[in-house]
């Protein structure tokens, strides 16, 4: 019986163990599919920890999520095409909800597919090494059971044979965490955004912000709603330029901090209480023989994944959510059932020069896109791509794709509104309900108060 090995169980894990799932449920022997999962519960980022740092076994926190999140673009646009949300809440919702929504969405699909059956918790990937005349992999895991004292927990380490290896651990967990001159002797805090929890944290603080993408634009936003008395944003390249409220603004480089002051490569200075790092995240897996990772900036097409999916050196192993991303779940759920049939013998992968080949069209074609509605077509057609190779249900991707683009818009038109808009179902053609209270004054992210009618 073939053995497979899911590393994962966040929406890309969840996706891989649903696709196989769908396929047993047809009649075909997947054979048996194992899911290491290192927390205690499934959907990965959005499985919700208060914890910074180490977690309860003292491994890096996985979760970046903090409170008061909510999608920061069209649930419509990553809504999966066979498990509605219509289905999920039995009718219409706004179309930006809060995190615990969403989490909720996730775990409403994995539920009904009944795949925690295959899920092991608190079970960490120590080390995955492949045998070239066996042609398995070794996989080292590290478990832990809850000691029946505050004594802690006790562990297991063992090893496993598997046929074929999907890395699904996704690749916003480790931190790119840069250095200036005078962080070592700033008196406020310093913090990635990976450890950022609760924007009431900087109410009445002065903020300073390093990044220009999407969690600078959020969190800075976030941490004004609730009550920081000012957020400065500080860009590298160019600011993001949207129209901020009262009390955010933009600035060029920071150069350096003397004291609590943070000067900037304007020749301007502001003194600040805290800096957040919202400085992007590195492609990291420790767990993987150096022969088996994957090396690659954040971009929308990795180097050395056939179809973004299937890693060219060694086609048993294979990696999911890889990319930079505007899709997100149903492109997960695309490359999973892409994965499961090349795992199972029923989509045929060309020789090793033909992958390549395959591999460096898709590069060429990404290095000529100078827009982000360039962007958002490239990765509409890698998706449409993945989606001609199985039997993934249909939905409507030319919608999705002029989602996006009115979603970039409508963030011109007001940064703190754009959530308030509604967009159609790709699947059902439901439009979503206006919310009951604006983005910018809902002060409660709770999954019952986001789903309140009136």
């Amino acid at each position: 019986m073939s053995r497979i090995a899911v590393i994962g169980a966040g929406p890309c894990g969840l996706a891989q163990l649903h696709a196989f799932e769908q396929a047993r449920q047809d009649g075909i022997d997947v054979g048996e599919v194992v899911c290491f999962e290192k927390q205690s519960d499934w959907g990965g980022l959005w499985n919700y920890t208060w914890r910074t740092g180490v977690d309860a076994h003292g491994d890096p926190v996985h979760g970046s999520m903090y409170r008061y999140l909510w999608s920061n673009g069209p649930k419509e646009c990553l809504e999966f095409s066979d498990y509605t949300f219509d289905e999920h809440f039995g009718g219409p919702i706004p179309s930006f909800p809060p995190r615990e929504v969403l989490f909720d969405y996730i775990a409403g699909r994995a539920k009904k597919s009944n795949v925690r059956q295959f899920i092991r918790f608190d079970t960490a990937v120590r080390e995955v090494t492949f045998d070239d005349a066996a042609q398995t992999f070794t996989l080292t895991v590290e478990s832990w059971e809850a000691a029946e004292s505050w004594e802690g927990t006790e562990t297991t380490l063992s090893t496993e044979v598997f046929d074929h290896v999907i890395v699904a651990t996704g690749h916003f967990s480790t931190p790119n965490v840069p250095e200036y001159p005078g962080f070592a002797t700033f008196p406020g805090r310093i913090l990635h955004s990976h450890d950022f929890r609760d924007a009431v944290e900087f109410a009445g603080k002065n903020l300073l912000i390093l990044g220009s993408s999407y969690s600078a634009e959020d969190i800075a936003l976030q941490s004004r709603k609730y009550g920081a008395a000012s957020v400065t944003i500080c860009y590298r390249n160019a600011p993001m330029g949207f129209g901020w409220p009262d009390g955010i603004s933009e600035v060029p480089a920071l150069s350096h901090v003397e004291g609590r002051t943070a000067h900037f490569c304007d020749g301007t200075s502001r003194d600040v209480d805290a800096i957040i790092l919202c400085t992007g995240y590195q492609h990291n897996f420790p767990f993987l023989d150096p022969e088996l990772r994957l090396v690659t900036p954040n971009n929308l097409y990795p180097g050395g994944l056939y179809k973004g999916v299937v890693w060219t050196a060694n086609p048993k192993l294979l990696y999911l959510g890889m990319q930079d991303q505007f899709y997100t779940f149903n492109m997960f759920d695309a490359q999973a059932f892409v994965a499961r049939d090349v795992v199972l013998g029923r989509l045929a992968l060309p020789d090793a020069d033909a992958m390549a080949a395959d591999v460096d069209a898709w590069l060429a074609k990404y290095a000529a896109v100078d827009s982000v509605e360039g962007q958002i077509d490239f990765q509409t057609d890698y998706v449409r791509d993945l989606m001609a190779l199985t039997d993934y249900p249909d939905f409507d991707l030319d919608l999705v794709r002029q989602h996006f683009v009115t979603w970039e818009h409508d963030k011109d038109e007001s940064i703190t509104g754009y959530r308030d808009k509604s967009f159609a179902s790709p699947c059902t053609g439901t439009v979503g309900p206006t919310p009951h209270t604006t983005w910018w004054d809902e002060l409660d992210d709770s999954l019952a108060r986001f789903l309140r009618r009136g």
